[in-house]
């Protein structure tokens, strides 16, 4: 007969290593996001030489879209999503006469499509900051790049430039070039149509297809595919659910949304977009999802098995944080207060 002592002796001792795995958790994987430096809150622009003040997004808006560009050494990749990006402003201020007004479909034809292309380098030892100030300068762009002085990882530098930035709409999306940029319509006549209630916030994300055409592709997302499957599952249980592709880097916000979110992120590194989409539904913002044309992009930074495994504990510190009310989230009129 089991000894009643030993069984509560035993759960006990169960309990205390749990109670104590989860302590620890949240006492070494918690993020604890660093303020700006002086430096950190002025940018540069291709079109000036002085360095100028960054805007902040508590401010009215003055352009109609941000783009939103984290980068770490990507000199050898960034220049072809600038000419995606420009080959698109191009096309938008100069639209063919038979050509859908995409986005914005109300406004005239007539009126400028305004925008700005915020570049935030996070701690790059390579030409990043140079090269896309030359090629904002050689195509008379506005862009602006934001330099980190400590590295914040690509929440970090996303959430940066969210908060600098001037946009009615405002966009985050990967430096690799790996979405067609001019997807984005898509996603703006989504976010634009008179079904979306425009007073309250409303987020539009990009999902990418499972496999690409290429056997290269298929061959080495056969691993990725994996882990996807996987972490997908992982992030149901522990909360977001009805989301096809959380980690797809090609978001849209309208202003209030961004506002809202960004303005109490706390994740940093590459679990950020399962707090995003965790705040925009605890807000009640609509989340529509939107097919975009994606390929695999060779010099990823992202080591699959070691940041699946990092990205798994700092989703469950996320999780704890809230659950345990450490991270609490502000009533949207306080936030308009800031």
């Amino acid at each position: 007969m089991v000894c009643l002592n030993c069984v509560i002796q035993y759960l006990a001792s169960v309990f205390f290593v749990v109670i104590s795995f989860l302590v620890s958790l949240l006492h070494f994987k918690t993020p604890k996001p660093r303020q700006r430096t002086e430096a950190e809150t002025y940018y540069q622009s291709s079109t000036t030489k002085e360095k100028k003040k960054v805007d902040s997004i508590f401010n009215k808006p003055s352009v109609f879209l941000s783009i939103i560009i984290p980068a770490y050494n990507e000199q050898e990749r960034l220049p072809v999503l600038l000419n995606d990006i420009y080959n698109y402003l191009k096309n938008r201020e100069n639209p063919k006469p038979n050509e859908k007004n995409h986005g914005k479909s109300k406004e005239s034809p007539r009126t400028p499509f305004t925008y700005e292309i915020i570049l935030v380098n996070d701690c790059s030892s390579d030409k990043t900051t140079e090269i896309a100030l030359e090629f904002g300068r050689k195509h008379n762009l506005n862009l602006k790049v934001i330099v980190m002085e400590i590295n914040r990882g690509k929440g970090g530098s996303v959430t940066q430039g969210i908060l600098s930035c001037s946009g009615e709409y405002v966009l985050f999306c990967d430096a690799d070039g790996a979405t067609r940029f001019k997807d984005i319509d898509n996603l703006l006549d989504r976010i634009t149509s008179e079904n979306v209630d425009k007073s309250s916030g409303v987020v539009a994300i990009g999902t990418r297809p499972i496999v690409d055409s290429t056997t290269i592709v298929v061959q080495r997302s056969f691993v990725r595919k994996l882990l996807q499957s996987g972490f997908k599952l992982y992030v149901n249980i522990l909360g977001v659910r009805g989301i096809d592709d959380t980690q797809c880097g090609f978001k849209l916000f309208n202003r209030t949304a961004a506002k809202t979110i960004f303005s109490q992120l706390h994740i940093e590194r590459f679990i950020f977009d399962i707090e995003v989409l965790l705040l925009a539904q605890h807000y009640r913002f609509p989340i529509i999802q939107v097919p975009v044309n994606w390929h695999e992009v060779q010099g990823s930074r992202m080591s699959l098995v070691r940041d699946s495994i990092q990205m798994a504990l700092d989703l469950l510190a996320l999780r704890l944080n809230y659950l345990f009310g450490l991270w609490k989230t502000l009533p949207i009129s306080e936030i308009d207060r800031r």
